[in-house]
């Protein structure tokens, strides 16, 4: 849970980064790959990523002001352009916050009752869920798996 919207500013700058070095590893062709059939696919798990952040915001009263597609895109550079586009607006919509006490605002979300700082925690949480998700995908459809916590296999040579 955050209590300082500082804090959360700079874990999202670093976790968005994270994610976007993901999305950068995919491939048009590869967008379908899944771990078997009617799992998710590293295209829907990818947009998914983008259109989350819109969710979560959305809880704490924030608009980010991004006009996506209901639909998954096709290419993956226009799911990477994107999430760009909704992790800026989500920084500009966090950074417009002028009081840590919105992170200690409570709210009925997800079925509890969450602080601001613990819904932002959730997304935090949720994006590096998925993108763990993708790795193994991206590794199964011969992609380049980007390091996200420390190096990978192939980084590591």
């Amino acid at each position: 849970m955050y209590r300082k919207v500082d804090d959360f500013i700079q874990e999202w700058k670093q976790e968005s980064q994270l994610t976007l070095s993901v999305l950068n590893a995919l491939s048009d062709e590869k967008l379908g790959q899944a771990i078997e059939e009617g799992h998710n696919t590293l295209g829907w798990l990818g947009w998914h990523l983008t259109t989350s952040p819109v969710f979560f915001v959305g809880q704490l009263g924030l608009d980010l002001d991004v006009d996506l597609s209901d639909k998954q895109p096709s290419s993956a550079s226009v799911m990477k352009d994107s999430y760009e586009r909704v992790s800026q607006a989500l920084l500009h919509a966090v950074e417009q916050v002028n009081s840590d006490a919105f992170m200690e605002e409570e709210l009925q979300a997800l079925g509890a009752t969450l602080t601001k700082g613990a819904m932002l925690r959730l997304l935090i949480n949720h994006q590096a869920h998925h993108r763990g998700q993708m790795t193994v995908l991206l590794r199964q459809a011969g992609l380049t798996v980007p390091g996200l916590y420390g190096p990978t296999k192939e980084q590591s040579r």
